[in-house]
């Protein structure tokens, strides 16, 4: 169905090719930037420019105009429970990713038919910490395929392996 799905997602909030230029082709770009409304100019630059580097890009909160904008997908954040995208024709290619912090937010994004869950927080210590015994416990709550979210660092990048994890997401690893 999808063939070479990313390994590694970068939450990035700005149009700034330094840092897509660091990644390898096994990162997919998210575009998630909550502080000002979608400006469809950096969309499209982000498009173009992820096109012709060849990355995977997924816009952040606005299904329906990835879908319009011809992406590779599009990101649900936890706090979106809203399902009028199963109203949509949604692309063959097109991939829905959300993440989620606990089971009852699991149980949503399952019902909101995303590929993959990013469960967070598994190494960042804040409101939504898991650690990783809690974080296999919830994995273990779902049969999706489940990235994880949350302080992922050159040190516990090898942590990742005592995980039945699809991939890795976060904001500083890339940077």
């Amino acid at each position: 169905m999808h063939k070479n799905l990313p390994f590694k997602y970068y939450f990035i909030n700005k149009f700034d090719t330094n840092y897509i230029d660091k990644q390898d082709k096994k990162t997919a770009i998210i575009l998630r930037d909550y502080n000002s409304k979608n400006n469809l100019n950096t969309i499209l630059k982000f498009k173009k420019y992820c096109k012709k580097e060849g990355y995977k890009f997924f816009l952040s909160n606005n299904i329906k105009l990835a879908i319009n904008l011809g992406l590779d997908g599009a990101y649900i954040p936890s706090f979106n429970q809203d399902t009028k995208h199963l109203s949509y024709a949604i692309p063959k290619k097109f991939l829905i990713i959300g993440s989620a912090h606990n089971n009852q937010e699991i149980k949503i994004k399952e019902k909101q038919l995303v590929k993959f869950i990013f469960l967070s927080s598994l190494f960042k210590k804040n409101k939504n910490y898991l650690g990783i015994n809690r974080f296999k416990l919830l994995a273990k709550l779902t049969n999706m395929q489940v990235i994880v979210l949350g302080g992922i660092s050159k040190k516990n990048l090898k942590k990742l392996k005592l995980l039945n994890c699809f991939g890795f997401a976060g904001i500083s690893f890339f940077e």
